[in-house]
C-alpha cells in the first residue's frame, strides 16, 4: 500500500512524529516538511528528508498526510489539491493501515463539539469492564495510528472535526456526533462547513448513533438508510433508543423487541461527574458499546468504575463552605453552559479566546444562576457586554492585563463574591492560548490558586 511511495508529512508535531516512522516502515521514501525548525530536529535521524517550509509538493510526491491543525487554505495543502494529490489525515492512514491486517480493530468514533473525551472515557471503561481489549486514542493524546499498530481488539476513538476533514474511507463499526455548537469557525468558515466536517464520522458507519435532544446530531444523523440507527435521550426513550426512566438509564434498543422490551443499564447515581451533559454522555457511550455487544451489567461497572481526567469539572477544594470546580477544559460556551447548568448558584470566572463564538444564548441561559462574574483574557469584554445585555445585576469583576498572577488575582476576586454553599466556578466557555499554554495550564494554575488560598489545602499544610 505504501511501500516504494513518496509521502510528504506536513508537520512534524504529533502528527509527524506518529506517521513519519511508521511509512518508513511500511518502505515508503519520506518528507517532513514544517515551519518549526525546532520540531524538525526533533525527528533527526528517522531516515525521513526534513526540509522546512515547503510551499507545493516535491514532484514526485503522490500523498500528504496532514497535520490535522493545517488548515485547508494552507499554501502547501492548495497546491497539493491542485496537482491532484491525494491529503489525507493520520486518522485516515491508521485506518487504511488497520484495513490491511489479518485482524482489523473495531473502531468506536465519537466527534461533537463538547463532551467527547468525557464519552470516549466512559466507554474505554465500559469496554474493559466487559472483558475487551479496549484502548482510548485519537485526539485525546494516544494517536490512533498507534493504537492500530499495538493490535488492539476495540478503539474507543475521538475525532476532531480537523481530523474528520482529513478522512474519507473511514467506517466505524459505530459512530456519534454528541452535539454541534459554535467552534472553531474560524477554521472552518462557518457553523455549516464545520458541522458537515463532524457528519463525516456517519458516513460509512455500520450503526449511526445520534443525540435526539440536538437537532444538528439528529440532522446529521438523517440519511445513512443502510446503517442502523439508534438514538438517546434524556427522557423516555421511544423504540430503538436509549435514555432515561425517573432515576436508571434504559436501552429499548439493543433488546430482543424493543417495541415491548427495555433493559435497565445502571442508575444516574453512577454517571460521575454529575449534571445532565454527562448523563447524555453515559448514554452516548452505552449507546456505543452495547453496538459491539456488550452486556448490560458491563455498562453499569464501567460507568461506576469510571473517573474523569483533569480539568473536566474536579472539585480542588472546599473553603469555607464554597466549592472550585476546575473545568478549564470547557474552552467554548456550549461546553460552559452543560457546566454552570450543574450547579444552582455560581461565581463564575470565564474568558480567553472565543474564537468567532457567540456568549449571548449562554449568558441569558444561565443568569438566574450567576451570584457573580470574573473575566479574564483577550475576549472578556465581549462576555462582559453579555452580561450587561442578559444579566446587568450581577456584579462583574475585570481582571487587568496588567496584574502579576492573573488566574490569582480571578480566584481571591471570585472569593470575595462567594457565599457558602456557592461553587466558584473555572468555565472559561474560550481557549486559552492568550495567557496560558493550553486549557491544562490553565486549570493547573486554578488548581494552585485556590489550594493557596487562606483554609485552602497548601495553608492547612
Amino acid at each position: 500500500m505504501f511501500a516504494g511511495r513518496h509521502v510528504l508529512v506536513a508537520g512534524a508535531g504529533v502528527t509527524g512524529k506518529s506517521a513519519a516512522p511508521v511509512l518508513l516502515e511500511l518502505g515508503a521514501r519520506v518528507t517532513v516538511t514544517d515551519g518549526n525548525a525546532g520540531r524538525l530536529a526533533e525527528l533527526e535521524g528517522l531516515g525521513a528528508e526534513l526540509v522546512a517550509g515547503l510551499a507545493e509538493p516535491p514532484a514526485d510526491v503522490d500523498l500528504v498526510v496532514t497535520s490535522p491543525g493545517w488548515r485547508p487554505s494552507s499554501p502547501l495543502l492548495v497546491a497539493a489539491a491542485e496537482a491532484g494529490i491525494e491529503v489525507i489525515g493520520d486518522v485516515e492512514l491508521a485506518w487504511r493501515l488497520g484495513q490491511t491486517m489479518e485482524r482489523p480493530p473495531k473502531w468506536l468514533a465519537v466527534t461533537g463539539t463538547n463532551g467527547k473525551t468525557t464519552t470516549v472515557g466512559m466507554l474505554e471503561s465500559i469496554l474493559r469492564a466487559a472483558g475487551a481489549d479496549a484502548i482510548a486514542c485519537g485526539n485525546i493524546g494516544f494517536s490512533v495510528l498507534d493504537a492500530v499498530r499495538a493490535g488492539h481488539e476495540v478503539l474507543a476513538v475521538e475525532l476532531s472535526s480537523f481530523q474528520l476533514h482529513w478522512s474519507n474511507t473511514l467506517a466505524p463499526h459505530a459512530s456519534v456526533v454528541l452535539n454541534v455548537a459554535e467552534d472553531h469557525l474560524d477554521w472552518h468558515g462557518s457553523l455549516d462547513a464545520y458541522a458537515a466536517d463532524k457528519g463525516k464520522i456517519y458516513a460509512n458507519a455500520a450503526t449511526v448513533v445520534r443525540n435526539a435532544d440536538d437537532p444538528w446530531s439528529t440532522r446529521l444523523a438523517a440519511g445513512h438508510e443502510n446503517a442502523r440507527q439508534v438514538g438517546f435521550r434524556l427522557d423516555t426513550p421511544y423504540a430503538g433508543e436509549l435514555g432515561l426512566v425517573e432515576d436508571l438509564l434504559i436501552d429499548r434498543s439493543f433488546v430482543a423487541d424493543p417495541a415491548r422490551e427495555a433493559e435497565e443499564l445502571c442508575a444516574v447515581a453512577d454517571v460521575r461527574p454529575a449534571g445532565p451533559h454527562n448523563v447524555a454522555n453515559a448514554l452516548a457511550a452505552a449507546s456505543l458499546a452495547r453496538a459491539y455487544g456488550v452486556p448490560a451489567e458491563a455498562v453499569a461497572k464501567g460507568l461506576r468504575e469510571y473517573r474523569p481526567g483533569a480539568h473536566r469539572a474536579v472539585e480542588i477544594a472546599e473553603v469555607d463552605g464554597v466549592r472550585y470546580i476546575n473545568d478549564s477544559k470547557a474552552t467554548n460556551p456550549h461546553a460552559a453552559a452543560g457546566s454552570l447548568l450543574a450547579h444552582p448558584t455560581v461565581v463564575w470566572i470565564a474568558g480567553g479566546l472565543l474564537k468567532g463564538a457567540s456568549v449571548d444564548e449562554l449568558v441569558a441561559a444561565v443568569a438566574a444562576r450567576l451570584r457573580g462574574v470574573v473575566l479574564l483574557g483577550a475576549d472578556s469584554e465581549v462576555i462582559a457586554a453579555a452580561l450587561a445585555r442578559h444579566a446587568p445585576n450581577v456584579p462583574v469583576h475585570r481582571v487587568r492585563p496588567g496584574d502579576d498572577e492573573p488566574m490569582v488575582s480571578a480566584v481571591e476576586a471570585a472569593r470575595a463574591v462567594a457565599r457558602p454553599g456557592d461553587v466558584v466556578l473555572l468555565a472559561p466557555a474560550a481557549a486559552s492560548m492568550d495567557m496560558f499554554r493550553d486549557y491544562a495550564h490553565r486549570g493547573d494554575a486554578f488548581a494552585v490558586a485556590v489550594r493557596d488560598l487562606p483554609g485552602g489545602a497548601s495553608d492547612r499544610g
